[in-house]
Parts: C-alpha cells; sequence; structure tokens
C-alpha cells in the first residue's frame, strides 16, 4: 500500500508538471492577447461602451451554450477536448492576426473573433477543471487550486506589462500571433500525458442532452449549500462584472492615467493573485472553504468600496487595494473551486463547472451592458462604491443561511473523496 500510494503520489506530481507548464505558455500569450486588445481599444475609443461590448463578446458563447457545453464535456475525452479546443482559440487568434495585417479589423470583426475565441473557453476550461479531481488526490485539492492560480497570477502580472510592451513596439498582428505559440506548447504538453475520463454513473440512460443537462443541475439543487453558494456567486458576479469593466476607465479618467498605468494596476491585481495561489500551494489552507469564501466577499467588496472613495491623487493607494482585492480573489476562485470538486460526482463535474460559467455569465452581462450608464450617470467612483458595499453584504448574509452553515460543519473527507482516494489507489495498484 506504501510503495502504491508513492508511486501515485510522484505519477500525479509528474503528470501535472507537463501539463501546468503548457498551460503556463498557453494562459500567459492569452492574456497578453487580452489585455492588448483591451488597452488598443481603450486608446483608440476611450469608450466605456466599447470596453462593455468587449467584455460581452468574450462572455456572451459562455452564457448561451455553457449549460450544453458540460454535458459534451462529461460525454467525451476529455484530454482530447481541451486540445481541439486550445486548436480552436489559436485559430481564431490567427484569423485576428491577419485582419490586423490587412488592415480590415474592425470593431464588429474583433467582437466576433472574441466571441469565437471563447467558444474555445467554454469547452477548455470546465474540461480542465473537472479532469482535476481525477488526477490529484483529494487531500491536495486545495493546493492544486492555489498552483493554478498562481498560473494565471503569473499571466495577470507578465500579461499586462507585456501586452503595453508588444503594442507599444510591435503591431497587433505580431501580438495576435502570441498567442498562437501559447497555444502550440498547450497542446504538445497535454498529447505527452494520459488524463483519465469519468466512469459513467449506473443512474445514468442512454444519451440525451437535456436530461443529461438536468442530471448536471440536479447536483447543484439537490444540494442546498451549494446553491445558495451558488445563488451567491451569481449576485456577487452582478456587481463585480461591471467594475472589472471599469479599472481601465478609472486609471484613465479619474486617476490621469495612461497605458503604463493601466498596466500597473492590472499587475497588482496579478501580484495579489500570486501571492493568494502562492499561499493555498505552499501553506495549504486548514480554515474550512466556506468561511474562506464569505471572508474574501467582505475583503474584496471593501477593497472596491474604499477605491470609489481616493482622490484622484491616491493612485498608489489604489494600486495597494486592488493587489489586496488580487489576494481576496485567488483565495476565493481556488476555494469555491475545491468545494465544487469534493461536493460534486466526478462523472457531472464536466456539466457543473459550465453551469456555474453560464449561470454567473447572465447577471455579469446585464451589469456589464449598465456599464455605459453607469460611467456617465451614477459615476466611476460610485460604481466602485455600491458594488463594493453589495458584495460585502453577500459575504455577511452568507454567514446566517442554514444549509451554507451546514456545510462548514461538514467533515471534508466527504464519501466522494473516499470513493475517489480509494478507486486513483486501486488504480495505480493495478497498473503497478
Amino acid at each position: 500500500m506504501f510503495y502504491s500510494g508513492f508511486t501515485f503520489m510522484n505519477h500525479w506530481k509528474k503528470i501535472f508538471a507537463i501539463i501546468w507548464t503548457g498551460q503556463l505558455f498557453s494562459t500567459l500569450s492569452s492574456a497578453v492577447v487580452g489585455y492588448s486588445v483591451v488597452f488598443w481599444l481603450s486608446i483608440k475609443t476611450g469608450s466605456a461602451e466599447v470596453l462593455a461590448y468587449t467584455t460581452i463578446a468574450a462572455m456572451l458563447p459562455q452564457l448561451l451554450i455553457g449549460l450544453f457545453t458540460g454535458v459534451l464535456i462529461d460525454r467525451w475525452d476529455r484530454k482530447l477536448t481541451m486540445i481541439v479546443a486550445d486548436t480552436f482559440i489559436a485559430l481564431c487568434s490567427a484569423v485576428m492576426a491577419i485582419m490586423f495585417f490587412l488592415g480590415k479589423a474592425e470593431l464588429s470583426h474583433i467582437y466576433i473573433l472574441l466571441a469565437l475565441r471563447s467558444v474555445g473557453s467554454a469547452f477548455h476550461v470546465p474540461a480542465m477543471q473537472a479532469s482535476i479531481p481525477l488526477l490529484v488526490p483529494g487531500s491536495e485539492l486545495m493546493r492544486i487550486a492555489g498552483f493554478n492560480q498562481v498560473i494565471h497570477s503569473v499571466s495577470a502580472i507578465a500579461g499586462p506589462a507585456l501586452a503595453a510592451l508588444l503594442i507599444s513596439a510591435f503591431s497587433m498582428t505580431w501580438v495576435m500571433l502570441f498567442d498562437v505559440i501559447g497555444a502550440a506548447f498547450a497542446v504538445t504538453s497535454l498529447l505527452l500525458v494520459s488524463i483519465p475520463n469519468p466512469e459513467k454513473s449506473k443512474k445514468e440512460g442512454g444519451p440525451g442532452i437535456f436530461r443529461e443537462m438536468k442530471e448536471g443541475l440536479r447536483e447543484i439543487y439537490s444540494r442546498p449549500g451549494l446553491l445558495w453558494l451558488f445563488v451567491f456567486v451569481i449576485l456577487a458576479f452582478f456587481f463585480i462584472m461591471p467594475v472589472a469593466v471599469l479599472f481601465p476607465l478609472m486609471t484613465l479618467n479619474h486617476f490621469s492615467g495612461g497605458t503604463y498605468q493601466m498596466s500597473l494596476v492590472e499587475v497588482a491585481w496579478g501580484s495579489g493573485m500570486l501571492l493568494g495561489g502562492a499561499v493555498m500551494g505552499i501553506m495549504k489552507l486548514k480554515a474550512d472553504k466556506i468561511i474562506l469564501i464569505n471572508v474574501m466577499y467582505m475583503i474584496l467588496g471593501l477593497t472596491f468600496a474604499f477605491s470609489g472613495i481616493l482622490p484622484s491623487s491616491g493612485f498608489v493607494l489604489f494600486i495597494a487595494l486592488t493587489f489586496i482585492g488580487g489576494i481576496a480573489g485567488a483565495i476565493y476562485s481556488g476555494a469555491f473551486t475545491v468545494v465544487m470538486q469534493t461536493t460534486v460526482e466526478p462523472s457531472a463535474l464536466g456539466r457543473v463547472f459550465s453551469i456555474y460559467g453560464s449561470l454567473t455569465m447572465l447577471p455579469a452581462m446585464i451589469g456589464v451592458l449598465q456599464t455605459g450608464f453607469i460611467a456617465d450617470r451614477i459615476g466611476i467612483n460610485n460604481a466602485f462604491i455600491i458594488a463594493g458595499l453589495a458584495i460585502c453584504l453577500i459575504g455577511i448574509v452568507s454567514f446566517f443561511i442554514k444549509p451554507v452553515r451546514r456545510m462548514i460543519q461538514i467533515d471534508p473527507r466527504t464519501k466522494i473523496q473516499e470513493t475517489r482516494s480509494k478507486s486513483q489507489d486501486q488504480g495505480t495498484g493495478n497498473k503497478g
């Protein structure tokens, strides 16, 4: 048993080292492209509405097809799904590069190609998240969530800096091709490893998209605590997304900054996420995941609210608050991901993660659609204050919901985790 466990531990670590190396390059290149487009549009148009439409273009596909992609992800080979998705995203970036090269990159073209790239992400992200519990011991999920945040944080730190550098030194054609190179690294790393697919639950019948979609929804609403967490995260995204879109304009208009200052803000957020991810990955936080989620809501909300009351001379404090918000965002995201991975059957994780992505998009999109109105009528500063207080209130109210409080008392070694660990040990032993 000791030999089997030792072999398993080394086996999954090697797999993750290979996968995560490829994902680092892919995530970094995608971040560079994303920030470059935002910076380019901010400089060219200076319009809150254009930035809002850009965000909507990246969100709409997940809203429209998210409920169905999970069904397909749980049916298909997850490794192949990720490879095809990465390749498709790279092709979209290549087409966008050609449009810029020919001088025909209109706003409508950018919206369409961003939407198509989002289709690939709608498959890739849930497939990756659903594969993690099949590769990693249950006790290590929080640590892996931390390392995952580190990858995104490194991209968030280097992405805006590289984007600002590249759009200053090169044309957008070469910037878009950077994403193609990153996708090539990701696909190559996936080809080098084996990713298991979950066994189908015996209660599942023949294939049927709507029936399987209902089963994914049932995984959520049959667990009252998880259902309430979904309700709160949907509400939170309604307030978070408009503020996220307004960050560049907050820097440009309120603090009178430029591309360099915009990149500094993004680096501050990414640095906070890096620290938050490192804390989860290295220290292996022992605090209850539900408590972490609620507390991070409150911290993130307060950083938004305090940012809104800063004077125009308070850019340094804005950077500091953004850094703290990044820490809270990383820990929140990691904790919420682990809660889903440890309470939902592995065979339904693809559906649950895609439902999560889809359901959070609707209120987020409604909020983003109001970005122009918010910037012009309410004011960017007031938007930060109102959204921050609302997010903080969500974290407080969550503590008073009984099903959520019961989740705090549950032993983290759930039946699902125990079953998963046994199957992993048995599988490793058979291979040995």
